[in-house]
């Protein structure tokens, strides 16, 4: 996931609409169009213009088809909205590149083909991510890589404060380095915890790291986790800003040097490299240890369903060539991301070795819709991130807020 003003995380479509549009997509006649010689392919990225190294890589995978490409790039959440109407309309692109969370409601909309039907494979993948494209047994697409979260840390800070960053390796060695650097007349970690998706997706390493499960946002353990966060607010180990952060802002809070800690992601890398001070990365710990699950971010190139199979294996075509293990090593490092195949990571890690942590931390990376949430997760997601609001800005304790949080998403089951 990146920040909101690159790309969002997808919207729910309502039960009712997705069940028009399954409709629809029934109803379609099923005549065979003429063979088509030019390939629509739809992506998340309108950073990347003509001559990058990602609109490269697609040009060459459709002459590969023996194809034209056509690629168009939206913002996700037009994306997402723009690829429904157009499969209403029998008009939808032959190749997507989608959001990882929005996979399933395309998928249970009755847009995306099985990757058994389309002749993709993703068994090169890491079945972490692959999971988070996975519902109700069927695969729809392969992810192209991932990225996830982690923590920043300003050398400079932590010599001052006596904090060596390897001591850091769970909770209680978080919080005393964290007291250090107060101690010190620093300042100690900031984050997003703003009511959208941005909240939820930080709130993520720490609620899963405590052992938690999005099936009960009430548990004992869940509480645990909105308690430290809490715990950093009241003891001002991290600042008020942090309710009202993107996770551009908090990044912009690190940058000024003033911060022990960032929690964010890989698409900071190049900023971190501009900050003008020395940086580190470790993982978010786990409560008792071990590295936390961080979430998925990071797209699925999927076939979304067309009138004729002859389409749909070219389609097939195009996708394997772009998630293919000699093809996505040059995508990914347009992407920022890390490689959702394992031996491309350990590419990605010789050419950059700062990118173990990143790679340690992908591995360890679960799907905010695994589990088989799928379309459940905006039901869970929101109500968690205004449980975390609730706490951080004192008008319920971290109990009843999450109490309440998961009466909220039992009733929109």
């Amino acid at each position: 996931m990146h920040p909101s003003d690159r790309r969002n995380t997808g919207q729910r479509l309502p039960i009712a609409a997705l069940a028009l549009l399954a409709a629809g997509l029934a109803a379609c006649s099923s005549s065979a169009p003429a063979a088509r010689d030019t390939f629509a392919v739809w992506d998340p990225y309108p950073q990347f213009a003509a001559e990058s190294d990602w609109a490269k890589t697609i040009d060459k995978c459709g002459a590969e088809a023996g194809v034209k490409i056509q690629r168009q790039a939206f913002d996700t959440t037009d994306l997402t909205n723009k690829v429904l109407l157009a499969a209403q309309q029998r008009t939808a692109p032959q190749v997507l590149v989608v959001d990882n969370p929005v996979v399933s409601t395309l998928a249970e909309a009755g847009v995306l083909r099985p990757i058994s039907e389309a002749g993709l494979d993703a068994s090169a993948a890491a079945p972490n991510l692959v999971s988070a494209g996975t519902l109700n047994g069927q695969t729809y697409g392969t992810p192209i890589g991932a990225n996830t979260l982690a923590l920043y840390y300003n050398k400079a800070v932590l010599t001052a404060a006596g904090v060596d960053p390897a001591s850091i390796k769970d909770w209680a060695s978080l919080d005393a380095a964290l007291a250090k650097v107060k101690a010190a007349g620093k300042k100690g970690i900031t984050f997003s915890a703003i009511g959208t998706e941005e909240g939820t997706f930080q709130f993520l390493p720490w609620f899963w790291g405590s052992g938690a499960a999005l099936t009960d946002l009430a548990s004992t353990q869940a509480v645990g986790a909105l308690e430290l966060w809490k715990s950093w607010l009241d003891k001002g180990y991290a600042p008020n800003s942090v309710i009202g952060n993107t996770q551009t802002t908090s990044w912009q809070e690190f940058a000024t040097g003033d911060y022990a800690f960032a929690e964010n992601g890989t698409w900071q890398l190049q900023n971190a490299k501009k900050t003008g001070f020395e940086y580190g990365v470790i993982a978010i710990p786990g409560r008792t240890g071990g590295t936390a699950p961080a979430p998925t971010g990071g797209e699925f190139v999927t076939v979304p369903v067309q009138d004729d199979k002859a389409t749909e294996t070219t389609a097939g075509k195009i996708a394997t060539c772009l998630t293919s293990p000699d093809r996505v090593l040059a995508a990914d490092t347009a992407l920022t991301y890390v490689s959702a195949v394992p031996s491309v990571q350990q590419h990605q890690i010789a050419a950059m070795p700062e990118l173990k942590v990143w790679v340690d931390a992908v591995q360890n990376a679960k799907g905010r819709t695994g589990d088989n949430l799928g379309t459940r997760y905006p039901r869970i997601s929101q109500p968690l991130w205004g449980a975390v609001q609730a706490a951080l800005t004192g008008a319920k304790t971290p109990a009843d807020a999450l109490k309440e949080a998961q009466a909220t998403a039992a009733a929109a089951k």
